[in-house]
Formats: C-alpha cells, structure tokens, sequence
C-alpha cells in the first residue's frame, strides 16, 4: 500500500436527504486536463452512520492505488460495498455508446426499404429551417410551439421527426453525457469569473454563467434567468425568444413564485462565490496591475485566468451547480434510463393525445422564457419523435425522415469545412435540403454547403429551399414572382459558377442541369399554411413531390468502369495538403491565407480544450480541424475523380458517367475522416494534451505552433525529396483511394510507393 492524497468526503444537501459521496478520481482527468477529476455519487443512503462507512470504504480504496485499473472491479466486489465499487469503477468499463445508437435502439430509423424518403435538413442559423419542419408535420406557430424557433441558436440538438400512418406519438430522447456537461458548466463559471479582471456589476456576471460564449449551451433555460420574475418576463425581450411574451396555454409548465425565488437566491450565491474566487485569485497574483505593460498584462490575465480555475472552491463550485442540474431531472422520473454512473441516459415518452404529447415534450426543446428554471433543452442532443405528422396543406399521409440539427455559421468564408456531424449524415439520407433566405440568397454559409455536397459525391440529392420568398414582393425593381424567382436562381447560378475550379467543372455542370426543378421558393413559413393559402401551399406540395421523387432513385445499378491513373493522383494530395496548411497557418496567426479569419487566442485555447478533453467532436465553432482536411482532399480527389484517364468497356453516356462518377466519389469521401481523425487527432493527442497545458507569457505563440507542428508532422506537404512521414501520408491515401475506386467499380493503375 503506498501513501495516497486520494481521500472521500460525504455530504446532505439538508437534513434528510440522501447523502453523497464527494471524491477525486485518479484515473479521471478534470477540465484542466490533470488527474483527480471531482466526482459526487450517491451513497443511497439518509442513514448517516450508514453513509460514513461507506466513505470509510471509499478512502479506503483510494488510498491504495492496487486498486487503481479497470480490470480489478470484480476483485473490489469481494471487499468493498456495491455502492463504492459502482461509484469507482463504473464508466470505467462501459464503452461509450452514441446518442444516435441509444435512439435507435428506443426507434429505428425508418429507411427507403420501408417506402420512407429521409430528408436532411441544412443551412445557416436564424433563416427559418424549423419553421419549415414546422410547416411539414402540420405544427402550428402558436399552439404548438415545437421545434422552438428564435432568431438566435435554438435548435442545438438533432431533432429527428419519423412521419407515417401510426395511431400513437412516441419520443425517445438522448442527453449530453456528464462530462460534458461538466466541462461546459467549467467554461462558463470561468468564463463568468475572468470578466471580474475587470470591475463587472453582478447582471455581466451571471450573464456569463447562464450563457456559454459559444451561445449554444445556456444554464438560465434549467437554472432559470438572472431577475426572472412575471414582470420582467412580460417586460423584457433579449432576442432569444421569439415567442409572444403574453403567450398561455393551459397545462404550460412554468415554475412557481416561490421556487423563482428559491432559484434567485441560488444564482445570486454563485455570483457572490465567484466574487470571492476572482478575488482571492488577484490577490495571489501579488503584482501591481496598473504597473504593467500591454504583453506583461495579457500574460497576468492568463495566468488569473489559470488561478481562478485552481482556487479549492471552484471544482465546489462546478459540482455544487451540477447539483441542481441533476435536480431537473427529477420530472422526468418515469421513462428516464440513467448511464452506468447515474446521470441521464434516455427519456422515452408516448401517448396517444397529440397536444398532450407536443405539450409534454416541449420541455425538451422549448426556449420560452416563463419556462426558465424548468426546462432541459441546453442538456438534450437529440430527440426523435414518431406519430401520424401530416402538414395542413393537402392531402393523404406521407412517409418521411426529417432530421433537423443545428444551423451553420455566418461566417464569411466558402472553404471552411462543414461540420463533421452533419457531412457524416450525408451518405444516410435521400436528400439534402439545403435551406436558406430569399432575402440574402447564397451567401458564404449556403454556398460552403453547396461545396461540401459536390466535393462528397452527392450532389443528386441537393435541393434548396429558399424561405422568405414573400418579403421579396417589397422590392420596387422586381414586381412579379417571376423576376423574384428569377433573381434568387441568379444567385444560386453565381455561386455554382463560383465552385467550378474548387470542385470541377463536371459535377457543377450535373448540379446545374436541373437545378431549377430543385429550388423552391417558400414563403409564409411563420404562419399556419393550409388549402385555403393556394400559392405557398402549391410550392410546398411541390417540394413534398421531389422528396418522393428522390428517394426512389439508385446509384448502385450503375455498371461502367472508370479507369484512373496513380501520378495524377499524387499530385492531388499534393494540392490538398499544401491548401489546409496555408488555411491553418492562418487561422493560427502563423501566416498563410490573407482572406482566411485569424482566430482568437480564446478560440484557439477552447478548440485544444476540446480535443484534449475528446468532447464535443473535436471541433469549437468555426475550429474543425478534421473536417477542414476532409474539406481539402475530398475537393481536389473530387477534381481527380471526375476525369477518368478512360472509361472500360462501352462508352457511357453522361448521366451514366455522371452517376458512375459519383458512386466513386462516395466512397472515398466515407473513407476519409477516419483517416484524417487518426492523424490529426489520434496520432497526436499527446501534442495537443501538451499544448492545452502551456499557460503564463507566451503560451498563446507556443500553442498555436503546437498546433501547427501536429498538422506539419501528421499530414506533410510532399516535396521533391520525400521523407518518410511524406512517404506514410501517400501510401496511405493511395490505398484509401484505390480500396474506394474498387468498391465502386473502377479501377487504378500505375506504380505504387513500396
């Protein structure tokens, strides 16, 4: 047994309930990346005595590190209680398995076989991409208020809507795990307390807290609002909340007097504990603020930053909000399953009652403000429903999939990649509907879209829907529908124009031939469409009839042969790589591509923080460092692919060619964000663990070069003189090139590396 600082606490919320086990677990890193993770479990016991050897029990094992490996639960169960084995061990040992996987063992996805046509709904924050999921299974504005819409980022979680001839409504609904969770609370009582740098009035403070920088994850949706109360409810409008202030519908469920005030005192003890820790932070800084240079300052500002995370009661404070998160949960008692660990799993629900049902979910997507302090939107990561959907336009039941997830960025930049999450859906689905305004059609956002479904081979199932199409009629210099349309497909002909030396001239040409039949001008979208709205009725049946139209056709009948020659190939990846560098270089401030966006230093840190911590796919915002070097081969293999040295066998004819072409585009685009994930991420991790730890004057320079040597080392531009890790990158992307022209039918020839 050797001398451990590892030791177990137990504590009670208030007399009578049940107490907790506190602890640090060793084989657990916390959000600063370093050993002892602060865990709380539940002793399952209000018997204190009870409880204290179970904490006995606990520091026991913590305090001999033989216990410290996966593989001793079993030997543990013969000497300590179940409950401190299972608090220990548990997440161990369980693999983590996908959200999407856990839905779909609750409900499966139906698939064409079923006679189901799935629709991939995309495209830029705020341009109305659920209200018109809204429109499609019939849910009113008003009433129903589900999907939850808002000008901002609602919709963050995938929904997933299953249409058809059911009698019954059911919902399986998934939730972000613990640690991630956690980590996000970290960020934003961090986030909360670097502000107090400077002299901030409590309001900037809690704004921080209940609101992630990223403004995808908010705390005042489960933890309630800073100052909710009725009359600032009714008073006052952020923006976030798009639905009528003076809203009520019967059996809405929204907290009560006494717990908003239970809740503001709650939030008002945070604010004042993150006083206290931003306080003691400076004061052990022991430097004279005003003394400092600009450079001296900022690295002040980093290291208080880094302080505040390590004061004792930060990591209390963390938990002691998880705390009441856990408490959300309690409503949802029947049909919750939990992980290994305790925390939530899955939430199924059913009924036959529509309003019921609708009404009852809404408590997982809902961003109404009255409803503050009760909801779990900000916790949930996907919800699929099923039930008989059907619009309130036209008629007859129809079989759909519709999954809709979170809008892209305005960023003003076509090259950068998109998210790795929704391009990894793309070869699952019929069609990919493309949403974007008729206000400002195609700009940057759309356009990327646009680009990453050429460059992945499935540009037969693109269609776009342009929302909006309404308020064009305000616009003195186009009178009729036809001049609007007209000029919204000037746009959609620009931008495809615009592709053509990024993708090729080829399947730019295939988007181009009938792209007009798959644009769809939509209007009205925020307002009930029925029989009696004939002209926004007639273009949304007339999008319905394509879903049904695309989902019947068929790559896999085609049966010619393209023949590829190798040199030609290893001049693409020659092009792709030297193409994320300069990008990377960039967006590190190293360098490289003038019109590419240099990041902050604070996006940078958070995208290091996320791949060390393996959350949130890797990615922070407009930080996809995967997704990006997918973005840069696929486009320049794309390129390659679409002109064939020759063609075996009979010459096809263009549609034949085109859909031959695509088939091969397909497959190797599936093969390459393993790659790139094993060689950015994988190959690299201890870099980026490394670089996550750099902190005090000149950790900003020396991270972003961190950064840079794992792209530099893992993907190299080959040159002339290749070395070895140039020689490792061709070969392994010839194989992945010649196994997916194989599979798809084609062939490669030419001397490979040894």
């Amino acid at each position: 047994m050797n001398e451990s600082r590892y030791t177990a606490a137990k504590v009670q919320a208030k007399v009578g309930a049940t107490w907790v086990l506190t602890f640090r677990h060793p084989l657990k890193t916390d959000q600063r990346g370093k050993p002892g993770r602060k865990m709380r479990r539940s002793a399952g016991t209000t018997d204190e005595a009870r409880a204290e050897e179970l904490r006995k029990q606990l520091s026991a094992l913590l305090a001999d590190d033989s216990w410290f490996s996966a593989d001793r639960q079993a030997a543990a169960s013969e000497v300590f209680d179940e409950i401190v084995v299972r608090a220990f061990y548990e997440d161990l040992t369980t693999p983590t398995t996908r959200s999407f996987d856990v839905r779909e063992q609750k409900i499966s996805l139906p698939t064409k076989d079923d006679g189901y046509c799935r629709v991939l709904l995309v495209g830029p924050t705020g341009v109305g991409k659920t209200s018109l999921l809204r429109q499609l299974i019939g849910s009113h504005p008003e009433r129903d208020r589900f999907p939850s819409t808002s000008a901002s980022r609602t919709t963050i979680s995938d929904i997933e809507v299953i249409t058809g001839p059911d009698e019954n409504y059911a919902c399986v609904a998934t939730f972000f795990n613990e640690w991630t969770v956690q980590t996000l609370v970290h960020e934003c009582v961090a986030d909360a307390g670097a502000i107090l740098w400077d002299d901030e009035p409590d309001a900037k403070v809690a704004e921080r807290l209940l609101q992630h920088r990223d403004m995808r994850f908010r705390l005042s949706y489960v933890l309630g609002s800073w100052g909710q109360g009725a009359a600032s409810i009714v008073q006052d409008d952020d923006g976030f909340d798009d639905e009528p202030a003076a809203f009520e519908d019967e059996g809405e469920e929204m907290p009560a007097a006494d717990e908003i005030a239970e809740m503001q005192a709650t939030l008002k003890s945070y604010v004042a504990r993150i006083r206290t820790l931003a306080a003691k932070a400076k004061q052990d800084l022991g430097v004279e603020l005003e003394s400092l240079i600009k450079e001296d300052r900022d690295a002040a500002q980093d290291l208080f930053e880094e302080g505040l995370q390590t004061q004792p009661d930060f990591d209390e404070l963390v938990a002691d909000i998880m705390d009441e998160i856990r408490k959300r949960f309690d409503r949802l008692s029947d049909g919750l399953t939990r992980r290994p660990g305790g925390w939530p799993e899955s939430w199924i629900y059913k009924s036959n009652d529509r309003d019921e049902f609708i009404r009852t979910i809404r408590r997982l997507s809902s961003n109404w403000a009255p409803s503050f302090g009760t909801l779990l939107t900000p916790l949930v990561d996907g919800i699929r429903i099923k039930g008989p959907f059907t619009p309130r336009f036209g008629d007859g039941e129809r079989k759909l999939v519709l999954l809709d997830g979170e809008g892209l960025g305005h960023a003003k930049d076509t090259a950068m990649g998109v998210t790795s999450h929704i391009t990894s859906r793309f070869d699952q689905v019929d069609v990919i509907l493309l949403v974007d305004t008729a206000k400002t059609p195609m700009l940057d956002g759309p356009t990327s879209v646009v680009r990453a479904v050429a460059a992945s081979g499935h540009h037969d199932k693109l269609a776009i829907a342009f929302t909006s199409f309404d308020l064009l009629k305000r616009q003195a210099n186009l009178p009729t529908a036809a001049d609007q349309r007209a000029h919204v497909m000037a746009t959609v002909n620009q931008a495809l124009a615009s592709l053509r030396e990024v993708v090729g001239t080829p399947v730019i040409r295939a988007i181009s031939r009938d792209i007009d039949e798959r644009c769809f001008m939509l209007g009205f979208l925020d307002r009930p469409i029925t029989d009696k709205n004939p002209a926004p009725a007639a273009e949304l049946l007339r999008l319905l009839a394509h879903f049904e139209k695309v989902g019947q056709a068929n790559l896999a009948s085609v049966q010619v042969k393209p023949v590829y020659e190798l040199a030609r190939l290893l001049f693409s990846i020659q092009g792709a790589v030297t193409e994320y560098h300069s990008r990377w270089d960039a967006i590190l401030r190293l360098g490289g591509a003038p019109s590419v966006r240099r990041a902050h230093w604070a996006e940078v840190k958070a995208l290091n923080r996320r791949v060390a911590l393996r959350i949130d796919n890797y990615e922070y915002g407009a930080l996809m460092p995967v997704a990006d070097l997918v973005a840069r081969l696929s486009e320049w293999f794309t390129r390659f692919l679409d002109t064939p040295l020759r063609w075996d066998g009979k010459q096809p004819s263009e549609e034949e060619a085109e859909a031959a072409l695509a088939l091969v585009q397909r497959e190797v685009y599936k093969r390459l964000a393993p790659m790139a994930h094993e060689r950015l991420i994988e190959k690299s991790y201890g870099r980026w663990t490394g670089a996550f730890h750099l902190s005090g004057r000149g950790s900003t320079f020396d991270r972003a070069r961190a950064i840079q040597s794992v792209y530099v080392e893992n993907a190299p531009v080959p040159g002339p003189v290749l070395d070895h890790r140039s020689t490792d990158l061709l070969r392994e992307m010839q194989n992945l090139v010649k196994d997916a022209i194989r599979a798809a039918g084609g062939e490669l020839i030419g001397d490979a590396l040894g």
